[in-house]
């Protein structure tokens, strides 16, 4: 049986912190990628029971700003592309005053698993009608060439 399930986008904000900072004193990638995953995971877990979702890959952050000390950053994650057991989530970073002006962006596969992690069909059928969204889809599945 095909689930139908709305798919929609969700967002999370951070406070940039002193702990937060790498040595030249702007975002360290390491606590990016720990939100970035945090983020994808979110909308993952939206539309398939979180205990059955572990994270597979992530497909890369490109970073195209630096982040400081005192900022506020919004991580914007939706599903772009739903497989048999794969779900892959676009995730894009920005400023909260500069919401199109992205710093960070990438792609990330979540697995549905069972009890004991190995993959299984969650039934999901994904659609995607918005231009922006069919665009996003078609990159989600070059990632998997």
């Amino acid at each position: 049986m095909i689930q139908k399930k709305e798919i929609k986008p969700y967002t999370t904000y951070r406070l940039i912190k002193s702990e937060d900072l790498n040595h030249h004193g702007t975002l360290f990638a390491g606590r990016s990628a720990e939100w970035f995953v945090e983020s994808g995971f979110i909308a993952a877990s939206s539309i398939i029971n979180p205990k059955n979702v572990i994270c597979l890959k992530i497909h890369g952050m490109h970073f195209s700003k630096s982040v400081k000390l005192g900022a506020t950053i919004c991580y914007c994650s939706k599903i772009v592309y739903c497989g048999k057991s794969s779900i892959v989530a676009y995730i894009s970073v920005c400023t909260i005053d500069k919401p199109n002006d992205f710093i960070v962006d990438g792609f990330i596969t979540f697995v549905h698993v069972n009890e004991d992690t190995k993959p299984i069909p969650h039934e999901i059928k994904m659609i995607a009608v918005k231009v922006e969204d069919i665009e996003l889809q078609q990159r989600a599945i070059a990632l998997k060439k």
